[in-house]
């Protein structure tokens, strides 16, 4: 069993993927699944349903008229944005049930996970013309592997948040040292317990690359820039560490840096509404 394997079996004892969570990605990957077999698992969640209702009624869709059934709420998000509004839940409710230290704040954390979401969806859309479903998965998903080395070996963990400095070795070299593994390894293995779609757990693999070989178009190309804006705007895990980026991932967004701009000028407004929908 390889270190990251024993940190996901240490992890699977204290925390377990949402039951609708799981049935959901059964749902996502069943090409015979409907509209109505996705509202019947919802149902048996009120807080999701109460999430749902909020995002559809929201500024972001700019209805007319308020939605308050569940069956037309579904049809109005739509599979796979359905999924990841309960891969968020999921995600968020382990890091509000996890303490804060001195040295670390799951919250940041969430914040930093919901930032690369939003980020790569934003940059999907607006600079890629694609649909950002996919990107927000593997932007909200990235740090996962984090997630399992704080709740499988919280000392570890701190010890790795402390280690982490401006001048000094990258996270992933850090995590090799303490823990023989790293949080993208460690992720892209849950990824693929949990049945994401391979190029989503690609991505979440490959985020820390720095060979140069994504294209700017690719979901890890997309979750690498993202990484690069959202800690330029001080959403990172912890303050004050150097974002870094691929040299042909850095000539796109010097390329297109107008609509780069925009993109993260707004990007602040957009988590607001991320926080308020999911009290974080």
């Amino acid at each position: 069993m390889t270190a990251a394997e024993k940190l996901i079996l240490q992890f699977k004892k204290i925390r377990t993927l949402p039951h609708i969570v799981t049935r959901l990605v059964q749902l996502v990957n069943d090409q015979e699944s409907t509209l109505q077999d996705f509202e019947e698992v919802i149902r048996m969640d009120p807080a999701l349903v109460a999430r749902l209702l909020t995002l559809v009624n929201s500024s972001y869709f700019g209805l007319t008229r308020k939605v308050d059934s569940i069956s037309r709420a579904v049809a109005l998000l739509g599979m796979k944005n359905l999924y990841n509004i309960a891969v968020t839940d999921a995600i968020q409710g382990m890091l509000r049930s996890s303490s804060s230290t001195t040295t670390f704040s799951p919250q940041k954390l969430w914040l930093h996970s919901a930032a690369s979401g939003i980020c790569s969806k934003m940059i999907a859309e607006r600079i890629f013309s694609i649909n950002g479903d996919d990107a927000y998965l593997s932007g909200i998903l990235h740090d996962i592997g984090l997630i399992v080395a704080m709740e499988a070996d919280k000392d570890t963990f701190l010890l790795l948040i402390e280690q982490l400095a401006a001048d000094g070795p990258g996270i992933v070299e850090v995590e090799q040292a303490l823990f023989h593994t790293d949080h993208c390894e460690t992720g892209y293995i849950l990824a693929r317990e949990w049945r994401i779609p391979d190029p989503i757990a690609e991505a979440i693999r490959d985020h820390h690359l720095e060979n140069g070989e994504a294209p700017p178009q690719s979901l890890t190309g997309i979750l690498q820039m993202s990484e690069y804006i959202i800690n330029q705007l001080h959403f990172s895990v912890k303050e004050g560490l150097p974002a870094t980026l691929p040299a042909s991932l850095a000539s796109h967004i010097q390329t297109n840096v107008e609509e780069y701009r925009v993109l993260a000028e707004d990007l602040p407004d957009e988590l607001e509404k991320t926080k308020n929908m999911y009290g974080g």
